[in-house]
């Protein structure tokens, strides 16, 4: 595999280490082109025993992942085909984070931009998380535009904090830096922004070198939580708001007013909250 065979992302590889640099200008929304190059790259490198950790990171240095494409609301069924290819009971968006969250090398997010909505899902989804401080910021925002997290949070969080941490983040969407996160316990470590990228290969050439096998048993040992049922309990409650008005009206507002420009995600909270219901 090469990088040629993506558009949307660069990969490298070193000793073990994968290294994915996202890259889809111009803030990294997590559109379907995006997640279905990840799925593709995190399917395709499964049983490759030549590839034991992999590391996530930006090309923007601003943005991680921005969130899913809020032009969602124009293309309902843009999302079908991966929709099609879900685990019985998960909607595409579960089906992105379990596929990483399952995935049996170790997985590593190196964080020194935003990442909102689905983008800090995918944060809390992977194995491991260090975010640059003064640089780094994560948010579930989807209070705002009128629903609920439906790709996950509302079980990652609960299983990293506590329910009332997690009810903070998802009902105050509000954007938290590096260390209030590493606080909560939504990533592992906040570190100077100097550091972060010494730290990260480091750890990852370290764990990639390790004896065989002691990656997997190590994962086996400690199992991902089942978090099915509350899956479809995150399904409904994301769906049912989706289809009302509010999330509709807020939506289109937000995208009218800069959603989705670089402008308008450095401070996308006071965006939507200056919108009218």
């Amino acid at each position: 595999m090469t990088d040629t065979d993506f558009g949307r992302l660069s990969i490298s590889h070193d000793h073990g280490v994968s290294t994915i640099t996202i890259d889809n200008p111009p803030v990294n929304v997590l559109d379907v082109s995006l997640m279905s190059e990840i799925s593709r790259f995190l399917v395709a490198v499964r049983d490759d025993p030549d590839t034991r950790v992999l590391v996530f990171q930006s090309a923007n240095p601003e943005f991680f992942i921005a969130h899913v494409d809020m032009t969602l609301i124009d293309e309902p069924h843009a999302f079908d085909e991966l929709a099609r290819h879900a685990p019985e009971g998960l909607n595409p968006f579960q089906a992105f984070g379990e596929l990483l969250r399952e995935q049996p090398q170790v997985t590593i997010v190196k964080l020194a931009g935003l990442a909102r909505g689905g983008g800090a899902e995918f944060v809390a989804a992977a194995d491991m998380a260090f975010a640059a401080e003064g640089l780094a910021g994560l948010a579930q925002c989807e209070a705002l535009m009128g629903i609920t997290p439906g790709g996950g949070a509302t079980q990652y969080l609960t299983s990293r904090m506590t329910r009332g941490r997690a009810l903070e983040m998802i009902l105050g969407a509000e954007l938290i830096d590096a260390a209030t996160a590493e606080r909560y316990g939504w990533i592992n470590r906040a570190l100077p922004a100097a550091e972060l990228d010494d730290f990260v290969d480091r750890l990852a050439r370290n764990i990639a070198a390790l004896p065989e096998g002691v990656i997997a048993a190590a994962k086996q040992a400690m199992p991902a939580p089942d978090l099915r049922e509350g899956f479809y309990r995150e399904h409904d409650a994301w769906a049912g708001l989706f289809a009302r008005p509010a999330a509709e009206k807020l939506i289109r507002g937000g995208l009218k007013a800069g959603a989705q420009t670089r402008a308008g995600e450095r401070n996308l909270e006071g965006l939507l909250r200056g919108l009218e219901i």
